[in-house]
């Protein structure tokens, strides 16, 4: 598979058939980018399992997402079969052995592979709003959640965290929009909807902790192979936006950690990105662009990325420039956009004077392709009809049982399966919120205590002693014996009635007044 620093793909035939010369890529160009395309059945899914195995065996990482569980047979040893034979015979592949390959399985959701986690903060406002289908205005939202999370000291791990974040600010929406701009409650109102959806589709498994670590898809068997890290996205593909979204945030960690290193004799990683199409599909134009960006410089990086879909119209332009290394396999030209992709894919290989690429595009067969790569001082080959070579790991998937005994030994065993809950946005935010709950009570106690003191009022000019007098008074006090009141002393009593009664009433008609006022 491997000659002189090259990638055996395959080995073109002359227009009459016959085997012309081994096709190769030149792993010093392999950080140059590539694009794998045709129309389904036409064979990509083993194009890219045979780059794959070649990539692993010169000892570059591999990182690439298995969307029907073809893939993980990479783990396992090939399996003689008729087709397969007679194909390495017809392109000289002698001897034709086979062999299994180190594969580490990732799933989001922890079914299929280890758990691939990231967090908020790390995902960061901008594919946050990508996988939100957020507008300007909630992405603007968006941007000062952060900006407020950073300067509040509030880790944002998982999406109750940003959950609780947006709640705070619709609560304190005027007080904040003073200080970090306009923060509309229906936009929160809106984003907050947007997470419970995200959280129906499962997302709540992707962030959290502990978070993947680069290095840990970067790995190097003893013997020298690459790892190839498999991520298991059948499921996954019920949710395209969180898959792309995942791919895109994979890419940006990948260029902001690793170092430049310029142009290595073989790249760091190769990153597959299959079913690319759903990357660009109704992306916004800053999302493209950043894209671009990262595809124009990660290259330096030692990083290639290789964009598999079945149509070339499906990659932007300028991404599309961008990609050195080229596999077209069959295309359909039934309808106007498939005509048009047939050119697209024709006009973008170095022209071969011994066959027209738009006729030979809808003429190819099953595991044929039109093949060009980077040669010499970094100038695209001239394109060639291609007999894509035979898998050396089994064509198809695992059984799930061999999954799990691929995963018992993996490398990364234990360290990705458990979730990790540490304080955060959340737990911060309801402390704050448990805090100035018991503050209120606390002030709403002592204000009832305060009101209490001050409601104990006494007629004026008449004491404790002179109000228990007035409460007792025409009444017989006990005496040691019996006398009999005289005139004087029952008319003072009479007099004191009367004034007593006319001082109540006037004062319930004070109260009753202003009441009534």
């Amino acid at each position: 598979m491997m000659q002189d620093g090259k990638l055996f793909i395959g080995a073109s035939r002359k227009p009459d058939d016959t085997i012309n010369k081994a096709e190769y890529l030149d792993l010093k160009f392999g950080n140059r980018h590539g694009l794998v395309t045709g129309a389904t059945g036409t064979g990509k899914t083993v194009t890219l399992q045979i780059l794959a195995e070649g990539f692993s065996e010169a000892g570059v990482p591999v990182f690439c997402a298995d969307i029907k569980g073809d893939l993980s047979g990479i783990a396992a040893i090939g399996q003689p079969k008729d087709f397969l034979q007679k194909r390495a015979t017809e392109i000289g592949l002698d001897p034709y052995e086979f062999r299994e390959f180190p594969v580490i399985f990732w799933d989001l959701y922890g079914e299929k592979g280890h758990r691939v986690r990231t967090t908020m903060s790390e995902m960061g406002p901008l594919l946050l709003s990508r996988l939100m289908n957020a507008t300007d205005a909630q992405e603007g939202v968006l941007n000062i959640a952060f900006k407020i999370a950073d300067e509040g000291g509030l880790p944002l791990l998982d999406l109750k965290d940003l959950q609780a974040l947006l709640n705070y600010m619709g609560e304190n929406a005027t007080a904040l929009s003073n200080r970090y701009g306009f923060i509309s409650k229906a936009s929160v109102g809106s984003l907050q909807r947007e997470l419970l959806i995200l959280e129906q589709q499962g997302a709540e498994n992707f962030f959290g902790e502990p978070a993947l670590k680069v290095s840990d898809i970067m790995r190097v068997t003893n013997d020298g192979r690459g790892a190839i890290s498999v991520l298991a996205a059948d499921r996954l593909m019920m949710n395209p936006r969180l898959y792309a979204t995942f791919l895109l945030w994979l890419m940006s960690e990948l260029f902001e950690e690793l170092p430049e290193i310029g142009d290595p004799e073989k790249p760091k990683l190769v990153f597959f990105f299959d079913e690319a199409h759903l990357l660009f599909k109704d992306a916004p134009k800053v999302l493209t662009e950043r894209v671009e960006q990262v595809v124009r410089l990660i290259r330096s990086k030692g990083v290639g990325v290789y964009f598999v879909t079945q149509n070339p119209l499906d990659v932007p332009e300028t991404v599309l420039a961008q990609l050195g290394n080229r596999v077209q396999h069959a295309l359909r030209a039934y309808s106007p956009r498939e005509q048009k992709a047939v050119k697209t894919a024709a006009d973008t290989f170095r022209p071969n004077p011994d066959f027209d690429c738009a006729t030979v595009i809808t003429q190819l067969g099953t595991g044929e392709a039109l093949v060009s790569t980077l040669e010499g001082k970094g100038a695209p080959s001239m394109v060639e009809r291609t007999l894509i070579r035979p898998p050396a790991s089994r064509l198809g998937p695992l059984s799930e049982d061999e999954r799990r005994q691929v995963m018992a030994v993996s490398p990364v065993r234990g360290l990705y399966d458990e979730t990790f809950d540490r304080e955060s946005a959340y737990e911060m935010l309801a402390a704050r919120a448990a805090k100035a709950t018991e503050q209120a009570e606390a002030a709403k106690q002592a204000e009832e205590q305060e009101a209490s003191g001050k409601s104990r009022w006494t007629l004026p000019g008449f004491g404790d002693d002179d109000a228990e007098k007035a409460s007792t008074a025409g009444r017989p006090r006990a005496r040691s014996g019996y006398q009999r009141e005289t005139v004087m002393e029952a008319a003072m009593k009479s007099v004191a009635r009367t004034v007593a009664t006319q001082v109540g009433r006037a004062l319930v008609r004070g109260i009753l007044g202003s009441l009534k006022r």
